[in-house]
């Protein structure tokens, strides 16, 4: 529990910093408080659990078997007749618990930090920095104002050779304030900034005095000059305030929804897909491929036969007919109306099917092949669109499919993580912060980078999500199986006496071998 307690803290710590250093821009100038900074780090250190449990538990269970190996307490254990599977056994049912929490908490607890975590830093990122007055520079982050300073006083507050332009009427740069000197300084708890002015002017140009014969607006304009000796201007810092948005907003991501979320996402995308499918299927096929009358047999696929006939039971459903019109066989006359209609109009069809043939014993016109010409652009464009809405749709399809499957393959990493670190640090039998650290960083790496692969490969369709998901905790789990092979018959897979050994075996066979294969004189 010690090593699993500090190798989670220390490893949470570490991959904190690492993703914090992504938006260290963002967060450095904002002025923001500690409750602010604790609070996303909290929910960041949360985000970060799905990551730092398997890396805990595999550093853990080496440290902890390894000080067992180098102290011979698992020589002791085995010459009482405990194998080192029963041994394993206990500590197991702990992983077992962890497991179940780590599900727990990618499931219930990440998602819900993830969507604190990232609203909050999007409202950091559009938070103004805070205000900083640079000599020589107009600075213009409050709004409507823009103030040039030339001279900044070392205690922070007085300053010298001050410009105000003040364009909160709308009308370009027509009021200005100059000031030879002043002081800035925060007021009602940073709300608002507060200049005191001394020895300056203001200068204000007012709007046309009028139209003139023509009625067209007269180019004079007034014009005022006030000097004062002293004078104050308060300005609202409210744009400077963390403004929070509307979570609402955030939750469609998939890092921020859970199992059951990413179900309905994915069978509502689904959904839309097979409509999709149908549309193109159906509305290209009788609508765009013309066939003189013809009909069709290529049939529908059987999955949106399916999906077109669950469509259509479901319109069925909510159709209803009238009682009064039932009573009086309302039904009936209409039925009859449209059989009348459909034969009707199968006469028509045939009468035209019969004139349209002859239409092929003339040779086409340019008019006709231009027409031709256009009408296959237009079938290619719609087959197009329809083909990059569906892949659209498959796309983020698979990205709630990889997260609904990551949540699973992270939790019962640490299973797979515990058949590795336990069994190894029996081989190895050493303990400390030595060989187990570097053992445990070189499995986690190829970990990491097998993740990784297989959700590249499973976004882009080279193979099957859940192969690519999976792949990483099926390949340490065959790993951990064969060391705690090793481990159950005290294998020295890290001595070198183990490798030579191996090598005089190899050396002897092949020399075996070689006089074997030497013909008989």
């Amino acid at each position: 529990m010690g090593p699993f307690v500090l190798t989670f803290l220390v490893v949470v710590f570490i991959l904190l910093t690492q993703h914090m250093l992504k938006y260290f821009d963002d967060i450095i100038g904002k002025d923001l408080g500690w409750d602010v900074l604790g609070t996303l780090l909290f929910y960041f250190a949360i985000f970060m659990t799905p990551v730092a449990l398997p890396l805990a538990v595999l550093l853990s269970s080496l440290i902890a078997f390894g000080n067992l190996g180098e102290h011979f307490e698992l020589t002791a254990v085995k010459s009482l007749g405990i194998s080192l599977v029963r041994s394993l056994f206990p500590i197991f049912i702990f992983v077992l618990l962890l497991t179940g929490a780590a599900f727990y908490a990618n499931n219930y607890l990440v998602p819900k930090a993830a969507l604190e975590a990232y609203s909050l830093l999007y409202d950091i990122k559009q938070k103004k920095p805070a205000l900083d007055l640079r000599e020589g520079a107009f600075y213009s982050s409050i709004p409507d104002i823009s103030i040039k300073v030339n001279e900044k006083l070392p205690d922070g507050q007085s300053l010298k050779g001050i410009i105000i332009y003040d364009h909160r009427n709308r009308v370009g740069n027509r009021e200005v304030t100059i000031a030879d000197s002043g002081k800035m300084y925060t007021i009602l708890n940073d709300q608002y900034l507060k200049l005191e002015l001394f020895n300056g002017y203001n200068y204000n140009e007012g709007s046309p005095t009028g139209n003139n014969a023509a009625g067209r607006t007269d180019a004079g304009q007034t014009l005022s000059k006030t000097k004062f000796d002293k004078t104050q201007i308060v300005f609202d810092l409210s744009s400077f305030g963390l403004n929070r948005t509307d979570k609402k907003w955030f939750q469609g991501n998939r890092i921020m929804r859970n199992m059951n979320e990413l179900e309905r996402d994915m069978d509502s995308i689904g959904h839309n897909m097979k409509n999709q499918e149908l549309n193109r299927f159906i509305n290209t096929r009788n609508q765009i491929f013309i066939h003189h009358f013809k009909q069709d047999t290529l049939p529908l696929p059987k999955e949106l036969a399916a999906h077109k006939a669950k469509n259509d039971s479901i319109a069925l459903s909510k159709l209803t007919i009238p009682a009064d019109k039932l009573s009086q066989g309302m039904g009936k006359v209409e039925l009859t109306k449209l059989s009348k209609f459909e034969f009707a109009d199968d006469s028509v069809s045939k009468v035209l099917a019969s004139r349209s043939d002859s239409l092929f014993k003339d040779r086409a016109t340019k008019i006709e092949i231009g027409a031709a010409l256009n009408h296959a652009r237009m079938v290619k464009s719609q087959v197009f669109n329809y083909t990059n809405q569906i892949n659209a749709y498959d796309s983020e399809y698979k990205v709630f499919q990889v997260q609904w499957h990551k949540i699973l393959a992270n939790s019962l990493a640490c299973i797979a993580m515990f058949l590795i670190g336990a069994p190894l640090g029996a081989i190895i039998k050493r303990g400390g912060l030595g060989v187990p650290v570097l053992a445990s960083i070189i499995f986690f790496i190829f970990y990491y980078i097998l993740s990784m692969m297989g959700d590249k490969w499973a976004r882009q369709g080279v193979i099957p999500v859940p192969i690519g998901i999976w792949m990483a905790d099926a390949i340490l789990f065959v790993i951990g199986l064969l060391f705690l092979r090793q481990a159950r018959v005290d294998a020295r897979l890290f001595e070198a006496d183990f490798y030579r050994v191996v090598w005089d075996k190899l050396k002897t066979w092949l020399q075996a071998k070689k006089l074997l294969s030497k013909p008989i004189t």
